[in-house]
């Protein structure tokens, strides 16, 4: 396996996307929050990612998910940041704000604080949104990894499910 900063599994996983979209010609983008970049990380990881990687947005905070991405504000309100309305918004924003095909987002609660009954820790949602598709037709899917998982667990386990996202196959 070649140095990297990234397990095996999810640097064999990076290269699988880069070579997979670079092979029909298709350009990505991601949205972060509690993932904070490491999905873009483990994109640009791969050589040769630049013909397939166009951008990454890591929105941590809610102000940056407004920003940079035109997350409507009242979603926010309404729905909190770890939700599916929140998700599509920042992968719209992604697809709007880049010349990227398609763009996942990812937005969940890490740990070990700031979980709630309805969003405990170990949530993560995840929207894809593909240039030309109907924004009605919403994509997205809550995963709930478990409380007992670690931090660094529960990011690696959205850092997996984004990667899969974007495999030109996956829905």
């Amino acid at each position: 396996m070649t140095d990297t900063l990234f397990s095996s599994e999810v640097y064999d996983l990076a290269k699988r996307v880069i070579d997979e979209n670079k092979a029909i010609g298709r350009r990505v983008t991601v949205a972060e929050s509690c993932t904070g970049g490491l999905v873009s990380g483990a994109l640009t990881e791969v050589p040769g990612s630049s013909a397939v990687f166009q951008c990454g947005f890591t929105t941590y905070a809610d102000e940056a998910k407004i920003a940079m991405l035109d997350v409507a504000p009242d979603l926010i309100e309404v729905f909190g940041a770890v939700s599916m309305a929140v998700a599509w918004g920042m992968a719209q924003g992604a697809l709007a704000k880049s010349d990227a095909d398609v763009a996942v987002a990812i937005s969940g609660v890490a740990g070990p604080g700031g979980g709630s009954p309805n969003k405990p820790v170990g949530t993560v949602v995840f929207a894809k949104a593909k240039r030309g598709d109907d924004p009605e037709q919403i994509h997205a899917d809550r995963k709930d990894f478990g409380e007992d998982k670690s931090r660094a667990e529960i990011r690696r386990q959205a850092v997996i499910c984004a990667l899969e996202l974007l495999l030109p196959d996956a829905p």
